[in-house]
């Protein structure tokens, strides 16, 4: 059987390239996108010299950029037949408000509506495999969202904890969106929280937040390395366990129960509406 390929987003750092690690160490055809090109190429070479596996490429894209998101889904698609996992990874809290040079704010770019086009943009790879799967990464910060996700176009609406709750909500309804849309095609879709994890994650919003986001967590006992964040995301990338399992939402290798909103058909149906809207793309 040929080996499995796998599309990660933000491997460069954090849970995604602790993802790409144990998934390259499995044999896993990897292939990962990142930001920057140094990094990339920093973190592409260390995976092949650590696990042996040489099946590894990147491609630089900022995933708030939607053109970037576009054209690097179509050199993609010229390069490989099919994708068998999808894992959409990269994300960012951005506490002072800014606009992409598409006119999206920013945080709702680069947490949900890169990932919305490069998934539906690769659809046809995907398809192409026996039995892909698609992760959504979210965060347990979805349970306080308002369930109003908009493009926020001024700073005097911006609240930034908000925000990033919100596009977290909005991983979510995709995923369930999208499991429901798929239903009878052999693709899964699920959610998952990692968990508070001890990355640089918003370390752009200033040392003083990111070291709050590290206390909550150690308070609670609960602040994760990198590889233990990872490990629900490798479980539905790689488990017979799972196969199958489509529109859930999982945490700590187990499924859980997302917020009481995020079951709200009208609101999955109007986040899809929403973002095929903004980006030009639907399904």
């Amino acid at each position: 059987m040929n080996r499995q390929i796998c599309l990660i987003t933000g491997a460069t750092s954090g849970i995604g390239k602790a993802a790409a690690f144990a998934l390259a160490k499995k044999n896993y055809e990897l292939i990962f996108i990142g930001r920057n090109e140094e990094k990339a190429k920093k973190v592409c070479y260390e995976i092949k010299k650590k696990t042996g596996n040489d099946s590894v490429k990147y491609f630089v894209c900022d995933l708030s950029l939607l053109q970037e998101v576009r054209s690097t889904a179509g050199k993609i698609k010229n390069d490989y037949e099919r994708i068998d996992v999808l894992i959409n990874n990269a994300g960012a809290k951005i506490l002072r408000h800014q606009l992409t040079k598409d006119g999206i704010e920013l945080t709702l770019a680069t947490n949900h509506l890169g990932h919305f086009i490069l998934t539906l943009s690769l659809m046809g790879l995907l398809k192409r495999s026996q039995s892909a799967r698609i992760i959504n990464v979210s965060s347990g910060a979805h349970y306080v969202s308002d369930g109003v996700i908009e493009n926020i176009l001024t700073a005097d609406h911006y609240d930034g904890r908000r925000q990033y709750a919100n596009s977290k909500l909005a991983n979510v309804l995709f995923s369930y969106a999208l499991a429901d849309k798929l239903k009878g095609s052999g693709i899964v879709a699920n959610a998952v929280d990692p968990g508070g994890v001890a990355t640089n994650f918003s370390r752009n919003n200033g040392l003083r937040h990111w070291l709050k986001h590290r206390i909550y967590y150690l308070k609670k006992r609960q602040l994760l390395t990198p590889e233990q964040g990872a490990a629900t995301l490798v479980f539905l990338a790689s488990a017979n366990d799972v196969t199958g399992i489509t529109g859930k939402y999982f945490n700590d290798l187990k499924e859980k129960k997302s917020s009481d909103i995020s079951y709200d058909k009208a609101l999955q149906d109007k986040i899809w509406e929403f973002s095929a809207g903004l980006i030009g793309i639907d399904l």
